[in-house]
């Protein structure tokens, strides 16, 4: 029994330094991406293999592609295990990089804001219900396998994982990047999508518009003054989707961006070359 056992399955365990690596390999399977907190990586397989990220199914396309991330505050060691057709198993421990996040203050933020009344609590909770809802979609599109573009050009003014204090008050880390702009600048998609949630006014993001790139990945704006697409618009990268405002939470005109792997959020800033100048 034993030696069947082990004829079934095949047990490779490494551990790399992948945070100072841009790719790794596991048999035939490759791995290609960022291995930080925020990083998102893309993997090729046999399609007929499993695929499973710290013991969680990760889906694969028809083609062997699949992705996945890693959370502002992901732990410094991940596993990846491959179950091919055959019975073997093989598995890679890896390291990912921890970062430094920035501390910011921002002031001036309205009251009503950082001190929600009861029935804004009531609105915000229903706002969150349909955002977290947009983020399951698990779709066959295969979108997130384009290079991904700058929705906005402009000066960079907030940076994923920074922890923000509010009018002295600490509010939740900081899970996009912020883009500044004159209101009504158009913003355009980084990738092609369908549109899964467009809101007019959110009590925090004001105008909001999530994007699904497919495979659970999904590209949030916020702080929009105007909404160019609705829900089940399909999008080409580079199509203009809406225009930059200071809804919401916000102290001026900017485009907040954001990643997500289902509910695994990630640094848009790590998929896109430097910002031009």
């Amino acid at each position: 029994m034993f030696n069947q056992l082990i004829s079934l399955i095949f047990l490779l365990s490494i551990t790399l330094n992948a945070a100072l690596a841009d790719s790794l390999n596991l048999g035939t399977t490759t791995l290609n991406g960022s291995f930080s907190q925020g990083g998102m990586v893309f993997g090729k397989t046999d399609p007929q293999n499993k695929v499973f990220l710290n013991n969680k199914d990760v889906r694969i396309t028809p083609n062997g592609d699949f992705v996945f991330g890693f959370g502002r505050d992901a732990k410094d060691k991940s596993k990846l295990t491959i179950r091919q057709p055959n019975g073997q198993v093989l598995e890679k421990f890896f390291s990912v990089k921890k970062r430094d996040y920035n501390i910011q203050r921002v002031e001036g933020v309205p009251k009503r804001t950082v001190y929600p009344s009861k029935e804004s609590l009531v609105r915000i909770k229903k706002e969150t219900a349909q955002v977290k809802q947009a983020r399951t979609t698990d779709s066959n599109l295969q979108h997130f396998l384009q290079t991904f573009q700058w929705p906005l050009i402009g000066n960079l003014t907030g940076f994923y994982g920074s922890q923000r204090f509010y009018n002295g008050e600490p509010g939740r880390p900081h899970y996009g990047i912020d883009i500044a702009a004159p209101t009504g600048t158009l913003v355009y998609a980084p990738v092609d999508a369908t549109i899964t949630l467009a809101h007019k006014d959110m009590f925090y993001s004001g105008g909001t518009l999530i994007m699904d790139h497919g495979y659970g990945i999904s590209s949030t704006f916020i702080h929009l003054s105007e909404l160019l697409v609705k829900v089940g618009d399909k999008v080409k990268q580079g199509d203009p989707v809406a225009k930059v405002g200071a809804g919401g939470r916000a102290t001026g005109p900017h485009l907040d961006w954001r990643i997500n792997w289902f509910k695994v959020r990630l640094d848009p800033q790590l998929l896109v070359p430097p910002m031009p100048k």
